[in-house]
């Protein structure tokens, strides 16, 4: 980047020393144990390291109540090893390891800052792992956490060697490096970001994805980045909409009044949105009240408050069931992707929120990414979002998915493919093309480009056509006229191709402990009994997704069918726009006579955030959501499904797809 020499670098900083023992999240619980109890260990005594280790099980759900240093208590508290969890709240902090170190796609799931937060507050230094999650290791830069590819340093640190920094950053893009190398984003927004502008539009007659050509629009000058950022470039964009939930605003503000004071300049504060979306059954939730953190969780949704009251923002705050049963519809409310998609994100802009599933919106043709509480905090006083410029992955659907198959069992399918379990989607864009798609509604198309997080993508992207403008103008009232420039252009570059027969896909269902475990529901071997059913999220919580759980439901109750003895129901809508929608189609009466207990919006269950997750690891849960990484949706075991698998399953009793419940009960309806 021809900007880059102009820079004046931070001072070549003295090689760093760590701790000599290192701690191995592995897959020997004696192992972890042995560390934390003092001894030190070798990387070949060490593995099988443990791969996928996602943000829940290195901050827990629960814990994200608490945004400053008491998170230092809590790094690995859900890390699992073996049968069991191996490393206690205050472990890490008391033992003094700087270094640990893990195996591939580390720091999968959520958005949240939280995870490394908690292990620099704990005393760690750095981070080795084969792979890191794209959100997670930018999150870590941002407060200046090192994380490395570099397996050759642990024997190095174990001996006591001091590491240059330059060997710490080898690899990474200028601006990562500099990030670090500065102590964090905000120091380095105070040094190298006070001469920002719009970069100056640059003919490129150069062949360029639907991607590059939005980022392009979005690009900022700045002294360290370039005005035609290629892919591996670090730069730096204006988003069109910026939004934040009660997790992570409690954070921001702390972070930001710290540093720059009160009151705060906010950069362009009507592209600002704020969402409750996670707390409105949270005293219904069994891990928080395990825990007694109900009431942390109030205090992090009045700090929200607080903070949308202090700077006027436009807010949308959660429904009870007791406003529900009286709104007049002036309470707007609902899951914030999904409501971003419903209601502010329009094809060729661009979007960030803070939650990994933020490319949810991708399915509109706009550029939607999450990002972490300190990116947001950055981007609320500079207006400016940083990014390391992504290659793409062109995904092909080629002709439509069979009867009863929907886009969640296409995702699953996906996940599964050896190419994206060995981590080949980490960090790219996922552009889908081709007649399946083309012959899905933006509702399940929203779905492929939501789960690009459990793909390991920074985003997913289908360009607008017909379909897109279809949706804007029923849905939204919105008469949107398509551009020429809004489609990839022939020849554009892509890392790589996948091309799937969408006619070939099964229902799937994933089993338990990653969604890429993922296999035809034909091809579960022994018959899976269930003790919950969850319909709901951002993933499954859409108009479309109720269409299918109605189709299901209203099959059986027209049978007399309800759902299964000793088995909960839990059907919960992702908007107050899809429960008007379920409201006016008269959906309701089939799900109350089959016995579904049907929910306010919010993400729910996904987030151990309300009811439908389990509360004993004894459970078995069949669910709609997106990932079932180890603790996530509860303490039980949880497979992954589509809407009607979930419905079906729910009145079988055990996994059972649509189509195999209909063969169980006769396809002919009672008279």
């Amino acid at each position: 980047m021809a900007e880059t020499s102009r820079v004046s670098h931070p001072p070549q900083a003295a090689p760093l020393r760590f701790a000599p023992r290192i701690l191995f999240l592995c897959q020997s619980p004696e192992q972890v144990e042995a560390v934390l109890g003092g001894r030190q260990i070798s990387l070949t005594d060490a593995t099988p390291l443990r791969d996928d280790i996602s943000t829940d099980e290195i901050t827990p759900i629960a814990i994200l109540t608490h945004y400053d240093e008491k998170l230092g208590r809590f790094p690995y508290t859900g890390f699992k090893s073996g049968d069991r969890m191996p490393i206690g709240a205050g472990a890490i902090a008391a033992s003094g390891i700087e270094v640990v170190v893990a195996g591939r796609r580390y720091g999968k799931g959520s958005s949240r800052e939280h995870s490394p937060a908690a292990e620099k507050l704990a005393g760690v230094r750095l981070v080795i792992a084969e792979s890191f999650e794209r959100i997670y290791r930018q999150n870590a830069d941002n407060i200046g956490l090192f994380t490395s590819t570099d397996f050759g340093l642990v024997a190095r640190i174990a001996a006591g060697e001091p590491i240059p920094v330059d060997e710490l950053v080898a690899g990474r893009d200028a601006l990562a490096a500099t990030i670090l190398k500065t102590g964090g984003l905000l120091r380095f927004g105070r040094e190298f970001m006070q001469d920002i502008a719009p970069a100056d539009t640059v003919p490129d007659a150069r062949p360029r994805t639907l991607f590059e050509k939005i980022v392009a629009r979005h690009a900022l000058r700045t002294p360290l980045t370039s005005a035609r950022p290629s892919p591996g470039d670090g730069a730096f964009v204006r988003a069109d909409w910026r939004f934040i939930h009660e997790y992570y605003t409690g954070m921001a503000a702390h972070m930001l009044h710290a540093t720059f004071g009160r009151p705060l300049p906010l950069h362009a504060p009507d592209s600002i949105v704020v969402f409750e979306d996670h707390t409105s059954y949270v005293e219904e939730s069994p891990a928080h009240l395990r825990g007694g953190l109900v009431p942390n969780v109030w205090r992090m949704v009045d700090a929200q408050r607080e903070f949308v009251a202090a700077y006027r923002l436009r807010s949308h705050r959660t429904l009870t069931e007791e406003e529900a049963a009286q709104d007049d519809g002036s309470n707007v409310a609902g899951i914030s992707h999904a409501m971003v998609a419903e209601r502010y994100a329009l094809p060729g802009q661009l979007v960030v929120g803070t939650d990994s599933h933020t490319p949810h919106s991708g399915a509109l043709g706009c550029v939607a990414f999450g990002v972490g509480t300190t990116d947001m905090a950055n981007a609320f006083v500079t207006g400016a979002v940083r990014l390391t410029v992504p290659p793409s992955i062109h995904v092909r659907l080629d002709r439509r998915l069979g009867p009863g198959v929907t886009a969640k069992d296409l995702v699953l399918h996906m996940l599964a493919l050896p190419f994206i379990r060995g981590g080949g989607g980490v960090g790219k864009v996922f552009e889908f093309t081709g007649e399946g798609i083309a012959l899905l509604s933006t509702d399940e198309r929203a779905t492929l480009t939501n789960m690009t997080a459990e793909l390991g993508g920074f985003t997913g992207i289908v360009a607008p056509d017909a379909e897109t403008v279809r949706f804007l103008r029923e849905r939204r009232g919105i008469d949107f006229e398509l551009e020429p420039w809004m489609r990839s252009d022939e020849g554009a570059a892509y890392a790589h191709e996948l091309r799937i027969d969408c006619s070939a896909v099964e229902p799937m269902v994933a089993a338990p402990g990653d969604p890429g475990n993922g296999l035809p529901i034909t091809g579960v071997a022994q018959p899976v009994r269930i003790d919950i059913a969850y319909g709901g999220s951002c993933t499954a919580g859409k108009r479309e997704d109720f269409d299918h759980y109605h189709a299901v439901l209203r099959w059986a109750a027209d049978r007399g069918l309800r759902v299964a003895p000793g088995v909960q129901l839990f059907l919960q809508f992702g908007t107050t726009a899809v429960r008007d929608h379920c409201v006016a189609a008269g959906y309701l009466d089939a799900f109350e006579r089959v016995g579904a207990r049907i929910l306010q919006p919010s993400c729910g269950a996904c987030g151990n955030c309300g009811p439908g997750g389990s509360s004993d690891a004894r459970q078995v849960t069949v669910s709609a959501i997106n990932r079932n990484f180890p603790g996530r949706g509860g303490p039980g075991s949880v497979w992954l499904a589509s809407p009607p698998t979930v419905a079906a399953s729910a009145i079988a009793g055990e996994l059972m797809s649509f189509e195999a419940l209909q063969a169980r009960h006769g396809r002919r309806t009672l008279s």
